[in-house]
């Protein structure tokens, strides 16, 4: 087992192949590593291990994307004018404030999990946004987060060794144990080949909306936090 390392594996994730022993283990491994345990169907498989049965679960996720998406384009609220006019709305709103904001079609994730607005009386955004802090395997969504706040204060309930939530505190403590000048904020450039994958780097210092300008965002800005001192494979551009 490789979570208690004491009694024989008798079980192996699906998603992470990690072995336990027991129910208990089988939940520890998953808050410890936020693996809901679900396959990955879509994980890399390289040709010397590529099987029949890889070629048949390709063929059937296929299939499954083929009708979702069948099933979307025919969903009554892709044609609801009023969709239409909240999306081009963002969309026009975003662009004057020189962001190029794409939205997907209805029943892909990130469309549905998508709660962005824009306040027209203040004449403010309110962004869906997602936190990624790669060395601790944890994701954090936040809800209606306005484009004037910097990144220092919305990573400070996560990362600030005083301010932040005891148990987020614990969960995180090899950023919040670092010293704040080596966190790092990066954001993905899209439109760019999947062998040429860049982030860009944000100043952390700056307002959401400052560091969003020039930048194409698909549905909502995902920030990825590292920490300069630990090695990771995310190329930032210029690099």
């Amino acid at each position: 087992c490789e979570t208690c390392s004491k009694e024989e594996a008798k079980y192996r994730c699906p998603r992470c192949m990690k072995y336990s022993c027991s129910l208990l283990c089988v939940k520890k491994h998953k808050l410890a590593l936020s693996c809901n345990g679900v396959r990955d169907k879509t994980a890399f498989v390289s040709v010397n291990e590529f099987t029949d049965l890889n070629l048949l679960s390709d063929y059937r996720f296929l299939e499954d994307v083929g009708r979702t998406a069948d099933a979307a384009a025919r969903h009554c609220i892709v044609h609801s004018p009023a969709t239409k006019r909240l999306l081009y709305c963002l969309r026009n709103k975003a662009r004057g404030c020189n962001i190029e904001l794409k939205t997907l079609p209805v029943g892909f994730t990130k469309r549905r999990e998508n709660s962005t607005t824009f306040n027209s009386m203040e004449n403010k955004f309110y962004w869906h946004l997602k936190l990624i802090f790669l060395h601790c395997h944890a994701e954090y969504t936040l809800k209606g987060v306005p484009d004037d706040k910097t990144l220092a204060d919305i990573l400070k309930p996560y990362i600030d060794p005083v301010e932040s939530d005891p148990v987020v505190c614990q969960r995180l403590k090899i950023y919040t144990a670092s010293p704040q000048s080596d966190v790092r904020i990066l954001m993905k450039i899209e439109n760019r080949n999947r062998n040429s994958v860049r982030y860009n780097e944000l100043d952390a210092s700056r307002s959401l909306l400052d560091n969003l300008k020039g930048k194409v965002i698909i549905e909502y800005p995902t920030l990825f936090v590292v920490l300069k001192t630990l090695k990771n494979d995310m190329v930032v551009l210029g690099q």
